[in-house]
């Protein structure tokens, strides 16, 4: 008789486990499949846009790298404008209907796409016109006005990447999500070492605008393959059918998107008016690439949540929960365990910037602390947005926005970066106590009632094709 040992019995078990969940088409093998995709793209792209930051910090300064964040703050606020909350509309209906009524799935993609075309012109329209104005005014730096400008193309392009990358999320595609963060975020540190050797501050903008007509013209073609492989027909011809949802989800979801970038925008904004604003602006803007890092796995393992839980959420209240409680813990143990060494190393990760950044360190350790809180409630908002309950999610923003803001007043002409980065912890464990007590009793009346997200599929009708 052969013996095996113990070891290679439990391997081979353990692979078998893995396999298993992995082939499985149940919530827990949906949700490895996207967490794991989402996770190849994350490590590479966001390790190359940070090093890309970097870069770009050593070679620009702190006072011209303030001014980089700057722009970047602003092309986000008028971001808002442009998206109008199509990428969640997206994911939200497709994932609904891409099985039930795949035509219907088919008109709001056409929906979606056609409204970010309108809504990212005027944005970008809007931001030609009013540069000159917004640097000389509002950003105490008119010679910024020409990379405002510039900076248009990331606008317009972001606003349809935004629909493109809801529409794979609401197909479940994280498999192509993940490439095309991957081949973005590669391109983007040579892109950007190239236009700061070439064209200095003007240079490192229009890198911005290179990678992001990549990640457009990507997927593009990626949705392209998955509206093929789902049998979705994406029909232009009757796409206004489905206008409703503009109201009843999209204009909430634009709303509650409309508090968080111009509310951050205008906290950045009394910053740089500050004396030495521009320097301090470059030690939060060095910082704030390291909450992005520290946010980013935790909200790419999410990815897969709210096409999971608008799927599931259709009368089967259980799963709903355990979905949710279990990415819960899985953000803010994720974010966690980002955040400690980034604070153990946050003296040689600021001196990595440039000597006159080690001055940030307070600020970094902050912003981290303010994300992981953050993380964790973007969960919560995305179990309230699966529930189809926008309007409250606008009001539950709107109170973070306005703690945001009256803490910068307060904080910043006093404490500087530190205040700003202060003003971010606030408000953002404000916002998690509010979204957390609004969940639990939208959940606690759907154990005695059940509400109309779980009674039927946005009163879509059964024909598959409609």
């Amino acid at each position: 008789m052969l013996l095996i040992p113990t070891e290679v019995k439990s391997w081979d078990g353990a692979t078998k486990a893995i396999s298993s969940m992995w082939a499985a088409d149940s919530l827990r093998g949906r949700f490895a499949r996207g967490a794991f995709w989402s996770l190849i793209g994350a490590v590479i792209s966001q390790g190359s846009l940070l090093a890309a930051s970097v870069v770009t910090a050593r070679l620009l300064g702190r006072e011209r790298f303030g001014e980089y964040g700057m722009i970047q703050s602003t092309v986000g606020m008028f971001g808002v404008f442009a998206g109008m909350g199509l990428g969640l509309t997206a994911t939200k209906y497709v994932a609904e209907l891409r099985v039930t009524n795949p035509g219907r799935a088919g008109r709001i993609i056409a929906l979606s796409t056609a409204v970010a075309l309108g809504t990212g012109t005027a944005a970008v329209l809007a931001l030609l016109a009013v540069a000159p104005w917004l640097a000389a005014s509002t950003l105490n730096a008119p010679h910024l006005s020409t990379e405002l400008r510039i900076a248009a193309g990331v606008l317009f392009l972001n606003a349809l990447s935004g629909t493109q990358s809801g529409v794979l999320a609401g197909f479940e595609a994280f498999r192509a999500i993940a490439r095309v963060n991957l081949i973005r975020g590669v391109l983007t540190f040579p892109l950007a070492v190239a236009g700061v050797l070439l064209w200095n501050l003007r240079g490192a903008v229009t890198a911005l605008v290179a990678a992001a007509a990549v990640g457009w013209i990507l997927n593009h073609f990626a949705i392209h393959a998955e509206c093929r492989r789902s049998s979705v027909p994406v029909r232009w011809e009757s796409f206004w059918t489905d206008r409703a949802i503009l109201w009843r989800f999209s204009l909430p979801a634009f709303l509650g998107g409309a508090m968080t970038s111009p509310a951050i925008w205008a906290a950045s904004s009394i910053l740089v008016n500050q004396p030495h604003g521009y320097a301090e602006m470059g030690l939060f803007s060095a910082a704030n690439q390291w909450r992005t890092a520290v946010a980013f796995l935790p909200s790419l393992f999410s990815q897969p949540l709210l096409s999971m839980l608008s799927n599931v959420g259709v009368g089967d209240l259980r799963s709903f929960r355990k979905l949710l409680r279990a990415n819960l813990l899985l953000s803010f143990g994720l974010s966690a365990l980002i955040a400690a060494p980034i604070v153990f190393c946050s003296s040689w990760i600021m001196r990595a910037y440039g000597r006159h950044f080690l001055a940030g360190r307070p600020v970094l350790i902050l912003l981290v602390l303010a994300t992981v809180i953050s993380s964790t409630a973007a969960v919560i908002g995305q179990a309230i947005a699966s529930l189809d309950r926008m309007w409250w999610a606008f009001i539950l923003n709107s109170i973070w926005a306005l703690v945001l803001i009256a803490s910068a007043i307060i904080l910043v002409p006093r404490y500087g970066a530190v205040g700003l980065a202060e003003a971010f912890v606030a408000s953002y464990s404000v916002h998690a106590l509010t979204v957390s007590t609004y969940a639990r009793v939208q959940i606690r009346n759907r154990l005695v009632r059940p509400g109309p997200a779980l009674r039927g599929c946005c009163d879509a009708p059964n024909s598959k094709n409609d």
